[in-house]
């Protein structure tokens, strides 16, 4: 590629990898869609088509022999991220994974040490570091006008829909609430968490509850500069998709997030009505835009990624502690999180 685009690689065709396919050929002057690789039979020629990307894959191994692609996104199932990064790493391609970046704080550090050992840029997709709301309350945060934060909340609630046979037991912590655990230290900045409890249970599909799927869940996470957090989050919401946050301190109180569509309100006979937001990729398009454009501009630049592996670490610990204390019944201290 021309020093004026990056040449990036998409790993899985699914709904977000799809989605992000489109950011970077469409939404990003500064990047291009080099390869689409996905070994579902189709799937990488159809998405490399309709993106009008230079070639398809059905074997990751093919992009890291690929001498235009200098960074790759990956979008595959979370099982696979950490071997991916890995391997992505050590052909010298800088990587951008989505969340979780591993499923175990041993691939999570085996994920960083291969980019730190490559020296090349590794991001998460955690997207709400990216929109305005969250960036405002930082923002906020940073200029002491909250003061320190005593009590943080997060909370995600899907618009529904799911396929229970398809969800791991964890995945409420692991893909769910992740976002949320990260929003927490987000905006608790340089606060460390030490200690989780969480409960939760099938709400949403109580005939799945004897095999491990849990659906609906808050968790209380404290941290070493004496700050609370909750985070809650439930995968069925009937009137959309809904992400909040607030932090309260000395100074005053925040509130992030805003699940309406737009400003309009109807006042009729039934009262007065607001079209609400129905997925992720509409609440969040701008700051998903965002993120891979900070991921292209840390890659071409040579500078520190705004989001990196050790956050994503970070994060795991929660969310492994959270699935933890769901079995333990009981607290579980951070420094207890099995690798």
């Amino acid at each position: 590629m021309t020093a004026d685009f990056l040449g990036m690689a998409l790993i899985g065709s699914g709904r977000m990898g799809s989605f992000h396919g489109a950011t970077v050929s469409r939404r990003l002057p500064s990047a291009h869609l080099v390869a689409v690789a996905d070994p579902a039979p189709g799937a990488a020629d159809a998405l490399a088509g309709a993106l009008h990307a230079d070639r398809s894959y059905t074997d990751a191994a093919q992009v890291w022999a690929d001498p235009d692609v200098e960074a790759v996104l990956i979008a595959a199932p979370a099982r696979f991220h950490a071997g991916l990064i890995v391997a992505a790493a050590e052909a010298g391609k800088s990587v951008f994974c989505e969340k979780p970046m591993a499923l175990s704080l041993t691939d999570a550090e085996r994920a960083i040490d291969a980019a730190r050992a490559a020296g090349v840029a590794l991001q998460v997709g955690f997207n709400r570091r990216f929109a305005p709301d969250w960036q405002a309350a930082r923002a906020l945060l940073e200029a002491g006008q909250i003061g320190a934060p005593r009590l943080l909340r997060s909370l995600t609630r899907d618009p529904g829909g799911f396929d229970p046979a398809r969800v791991a037991p964890d995945t409420i912590f692991l893909e769910t609430l992740i976002h949320d655990f990260d929003t927490l230290r987000f905006l608790n900045p340089g606060a460390k968490a030490v200690e989780v409890y969480a409960v939760a249970d099938a709400l949403v599909e109580p005939d799945w509850r004897d095999r491990g799927l849990l659906d609906t869940a808050v968790v209380t996470v404290r941290f070493d500069n004496g700050a609370v957090g909750i985070a809650e989050g439930c995968f069925e919401a009937a009137y959309g998709y809904d992400v909040r946050g607030e932090v309260f301190g000395p100074g005053g109180m925040t509130t992030l997030g805003d699940g309406r569509r737009s400003t309009m309100t109807f006042s009729g006979a039934a009262g007065r009505i607001t079209e609400t937001v129905r997925g992720d990729q509409e609440l969040f398009a701008g700051a998903y835009t965002a993120e891979l454009a900070a991921f292209v501009d840390a890659v071409r630049t040579g500078t520190p990624p705004r989001v990196t592996g050790e956050d994503a670490r970070a994060a795991l610990e929660i969310a492994l502690a959270a699935a933890e204390s769901v079995r333990a019944g009981r607290p579980v201290r951070i420094d207890e999180v099995a690798r």
